[in-house]
């Protein structure tokens, strides 16, 4: 026995082991038998698991961590599992759709990271879909990037800026103004063959010294917290639709609610939106006063689709800026800075050659930290 133990690289009581199963079994004694316990002690007990699947029930996009911070409010002193085995459990019941992993996020690189409420407010469309009755809805949603606070969630009849522009005045009005919005490169918050991106709506923005932040185009993670929820409205209050659009605003308003003070969120420490998040210190002006460019600059008014008079002919910017004025600044290189208010948008070569664009930037003299 010590021989073949030996060379088969095992001990003498683990062939004997072994042998002891051949001789009671014969060779299929020699199959490997499970490692399980033949008791589990500490088990789930059923009316653990009908607590956590009733709370599951009434919130189907919440993770087992959530899931115990809801428990643990509702049930105070009671001991409940860990989230690790909450999520088998909710695996083996079936209760978990699988997803597919997606890749990491592009850079972040020009984004501001929100430090605090206000700093950015993100914006953008759901996607369209249609309730019961073939009514299209489109919710238009605008969330706080700091404490994840939803300030809208509206269904608009068209993606254009008579639709936005009023939701975003109310939202100034009541919660202030934001430092920064970000949203993607589309209508009516972008475009791409537009001088800065401006539209319409952008230019609004710059007024109120909202700086229009834009993730780069085709990068929607870039976004990705304002993207998350999007997942999370979908399946709480869309999926399926309601009957009616009536109907299925009522419900996002049920949900935006519950979203804000009712569900906890990881990032912020198992805390609810609504705990975190307060109103802005910078008022919604009851009217936006008119621009005073330095005394160097050439003022232009923005006529007819978008130009300006330049010398003896006329330049052409683009027509989101029709109305407002811009100046025309000499720069050290000799060439022509055109500004809107605070923000450089294009130079002007000084042998009259074609405008070039510079994209969107803040003015050295009027920079904001």
């Amino acid at each position: 026995m010590s021989l073949i133990c030996l060379r088969c690289g095992i001990s003498r009581k683990t062939g004997y082991k072994w042998l002891a199963r051949y001789h009671q079994a014969g060779a299929i004694g020699l199959a490997d038998l499970s490692s399980a316990r033949h008791t589990q002690v500490h088990a789930m007990d059923e009316t653990t698991t009908d607590a956590i699947l009733a709370i599951r029930k009434r919130h189907e996009s919440w993770g087992p961590r959530k899931l115990l911070a809801g428990l643990a409010e509702d049930h105070p002193g009671m001991n409940w599992p860990a989230a690790s085995t909450v999520g088998e459990m909710l695996l083996r019941k079936g209760k978990v759709k699988p997803r597919k992993r997606r890749p990491v996020a592009a850079s972040k690189l020009g984004l501001t990271d929100p430090l605090a409420p206000n700093a950015v407010w993100s914006a953008d469309f759901r996607g369209w879909f249609r309730t019961g009755d073939g009514v299209r809805c489109e919710p238009f949603t605008v969330c706080d990037g700091f404490s994840r606070y939803i300030l809208a969630c509206q269904a608009v009849a068209q993606v254009t800026v008579g639709q936005v522009q009023p939701i975003l005045t109310r939202l100034f009005q009541t919660h202030g103004l934001p430092q920064r919005l970000r949203t993607d490169n589309g209508g009516p918050f972008a475009r791409r063959d537009g001088l800065g991106g401006l539209t319409q709506l952008s230019v609004w923005l710059l007024k109120l010294d909202v700086w229009p932040e834009r993730i780069t185009p085709g990068c929607p993670r870039q976004n990705g917290r304002h993207e998350r929820m999007h997942r999370v409205l979908r399946e709480d209050a869309a999926d399926p639709p309601a009957a009616t659009l009536v109907l299925q605003q009522e419900r996002m308003d049920t949900w935006q609610v519950e979203y804000n003070t009712m569900r906890p969120h990881e990032a912020l420490g198992m805390r609810y939106p609504s705990e975190l998040y307060t109103a802005s210190e910078r008022a919604y002006p009851a009217k936006i006063e008119d621009w005073d460019y330095p005394a160097d600059h050439h003022v232009r008014r923005v006529i007819g689709d978008g130009y300006i008079k330049w010398r003896d002919g006329t330049v052409y910017l683009t027509g989101a800026l029709r109305g407002e004025t811009v100046g025309v600044a000499q720069r050290d290189d000799g060439d022509w800075a055109v500004r809107f208010r605070g923000f450089d948008l294009a130079v002007l070569p000084d042998d009259g050659g074609d405008l070039v664009r510079c994209g969107l930037s803040r003015t050295a003299l009027h920079s904001v930290t």
